[in-house]
Formats: structure tokens, sequence, C-alpha cells
């Protein structure tokens, strides 16, 4: 029998190379680095700008055997409702019975083109004590919200002066009270 010969590791001396001045990298603008607890913060500029971790997801490869640890039911369970193509679970959905919003009955109507209007009163008019009211002058006063949108004058109150009107509707009394101060009603025309 034969005795094994002693194994010597020896090392390699690699030659000494010749140190050689790397470039620096060039940055326009000078970047601080902030020390918090341990961390350094950088100011983001276009040089150190990353992806974030995520932002690119590998798609989900189906249908290629089980050997793509996706296999046999392509990540879907197996059988039932969800494993089905084409089948989507609808706002209101329960399940195959008959949902909430077809047992309960419908009743009235509702319009989508229905005109809304913002109501002003005389009486508020009346407080204003300005000979001529347009819908600018009664949203800077806080009497509308938007003038871009229809005002209607409706004759609740007494006017003591005389005022010119300017809204998209006004109520018959409002007219007969504008029109006994001595004032004016006119109509804008909505588009």
């Amino acid at each position: 029998m034969k005795t094994p010969k002693p194994v010597v590791k020896t090392k390699k001396i690699a030659a000494a190379e010749p140190e050689v001045a790397r470039p620096k990298p060039v940055v326009k603008k000078a970047v601080k680095a902030l020390k918090k607890e341990d961390k350094v913060l950088r100011v983001l500029s276009l040089e150190n700008l990353q992806v974030p971790f995520g932002a690119h997801k590998k798609r989900k490869l189906l249908g290629r055997g089980s050997g793509s640890g996706h296999g046999k039911t392509s990540t879907r369970g197996s059988k039932g409702q969800t494993s089905r193509t084409g089948r989507d679970f609808y706002t209101g959905f329960e399940g195959g019975q008959t949902p909430m919003i077809r047992r309960f009955p419908k009743r009235g109507f509702f319009s989508v083109n229905r005109k809304v209007y913002q109501i002003v009163n005389l009486e508020s008019l009346a407080k204003l004590k300005i000979a001529d009211i347009t819908p600018e002058i009664l949203e800077a006063k806080g009497l509308i919200k938007n003038k871009e949108k229809l005002v209607k004058i409706l004759g609740e109150g007494q006017l003591a002066s005389a005022v010119n009107v300017k809204a998209h509707a006004f109520s018959k009394k409002a007219i007969e009270l504008i029109g006994k101060a001595g004032g004016k009603a006119e109509i804008i025309k909505s588009a």
C-alpha cells in the first residue's frame, strides 16, 4: 500500500502592476451627500436616476407545460366559475342569485338632460343695493357658486328700488315685482 504524498499549497505571487491614474467621473453639479442614520441620501439629478424596483415585471408565462411552474391549470386553480374564460364578476354580482338591483322595484324617472338652476330670491337682490345685477356680480357677492351655470330669480321678498337683472330664468312673480319696482328682467340665452 502506497502512502499518499502530502499536498503542499503554494501561493502564486502576482506581479505588481503599476498604478494607473483613473479618470474621475465628471459631474456637472456637485452632489451633496447627507448622512442620516447611516444612510447616505443624495440630491436627485439626471446623473443618478435609477429605475425603481418592481417597475419592470416579467410577464407570467402560461400554458407552457408543468416544467414552467405555471403548468396544468395555468394558475387558475381547478374547475369552477373563476377558471373559465369570459366570466367576469360585475358590480353587485351575488353568486348567481338574483342581485339586489334586479329584486328592487323601480319607480319614477330621472332625466339626464334636465336643467339645474342656481336659485336667487328678490330679497337677496334687495340687500345688494346695486342697479345692474349679472351672474358675475352674484358670484362675487357669494349668492351663487358658479357664474357659468344657470341662474334663476324667484319672487320671494320685495324690491325697494329699480333693479335691472340679467339671469337665465325668472319666475312669473319675480318678473311682476321687478317691473313694479321700475326695473327690468333680461333673460340670458343659455348655449
